[in-house]
């Protein structure tokens, strides 16, 4: 994405410049921080939860990753905000990003535990793309390996926005996902 295209979707305040990715190695808790905000959300929303998984990094034993809880929540329909978001809302989440052109994607953030909600909705590949991605970085030592080599090169250039770092992991991460599409093929 470029400049133009972050600050559209952006919601609120812009994002942060150039600030310094800070990748820490794998942190035991991080799991227990997915459970608590697991157990946050889903009494925030009940049955609108139709689907909540500990996705990124933070999910895969033995990955540095930012101490950032990242969680795709799937609901009905994400474009009906009112349905969901004051309710997170009252529970410490900030709505930040509205992708109406990324399968109607929006991101709110939390602040304790830190998390990214993503928020898809029914059917959306990028869901089953993010959980085929951590599954192949929780079983394939080689990949998971590739991966948080990337990630730390890429950590230690300078970024105007956080998603240009995201961007630039894109090729690696086709990479891998193309590898583990290619086995579960066969």
């Amino acid at each position: 994405m470029d400049d133009e295209q972050i600050l559209a979707v952006s919601v609120g305040e812009p994002p942060p410049e150039y600030r310094e990715i800070v990748l820490e190695d794998y942190y035991s808790e991080w799991p227990l921080w997915f459970e608590r905000a697991e157990r946050e959300i889903r009494a925030a929303l009940g049955e609108a939860v139709l689907e909540l998984d500990h996705v990124g990094s933070t999910s895969v034993p033995g990955l540095a990753a930012k101490p950032l809880i990242d969680i795709n929540l799937v609901v009905a329909d994400t474009t009906d905000e009112s349905a969901y978001v004051p309710k997170l809302e009252r529970i410490g989440y900030v709505l930040r990003v509205r992708e109406p052109d990324w399968y109607e994607h929006r991101l709110l953030r939390g602040p304790d535990p830190p998390v990214n909600l993503h928020v898809f909705p029914p059917g959306c590949e990028e869901v089953e793309r993010m959980l085929v991605f951590r599954d192949r970085l929780r079983t394939n030592a080689a990949d998971r390996e590739l991966y948080e080599r990337t990630k730390r090169e890429l950590a230690a250039r300078e970024w105007k926005y956080v998603q240009n770092y995201a961007d630039a992991k894109s090729a690696v991460v086709l990479e891998i996902l193309g590898r583990a599409e290619g086995e579960a093929a066969e």
